[in-house]
């Protein structure tokens, strides 16, 4: 069963600071806790290495569905991966020099609803995303990651 979130963050940058920022997944680690490294493995493919629960970390491969400049960032795990996920990223400028960007995840937790209800128990993926978006907003507005 998958499950979904959506959350949106105002930004004091313009729109294509902002979506630099974002599109340079291999500095996710900065701003995002549980991500420990992002490598990028083809034109569209990307390699993720997450904190996973009781420390073991999870592995996927993912492949960037849609990239439209200052709009829009797409993705899916590919279909070899142990991690089903996927989600999309808008971007909206608003008065200069600010931009709206909401996130949405949709992921299905390895292992079933065992697995689902354990990640659901040692962590909570909105809570997550907000604050993974709070970090992300300060590491662009200020260069400087917020504290974990």
């Amino acid at each position: 069963m998958a499950d979904q979130t959506t959350k949106s963050i105002i930004v004091g940058a313009p729109v294509a600071d902002v979506f630099a920022a974002w599109a340079d997944f291999e500095n996710f680690p900065r701003f995002m806790e549980d991500i420990k490294s992002v490598t990028r493995t083809g034109e569209k493919t990307t390699r993720w290495v997450a904190r996973g629960p009781m420390g073991q970390d999870v592995e996927w491969e993912a492949e960037t569905t849609r990239f439209e400049p200052n709009k829009r960032i797409a993705w899916r795990s590919t279909d070899d991966s142990p991690v089903t996920t996927s989600g999309q990223v808008t971007f909206n400028p608003l008065s200069p020099p600010q931009t709206e960007i909401t996130v949405t995840l949709q992921y299905v937790p390895p292992g079933g609803i065992a697995g689902e209800a354990a990640a659901r128990l040692l962590s909570d993926p909105e809570e997550m995303l907000e604050k993974d978006l709070r970090r992300f907003k300060s590491y662009v507005e200020s260069g400087v990651t917020a504290n974990r």
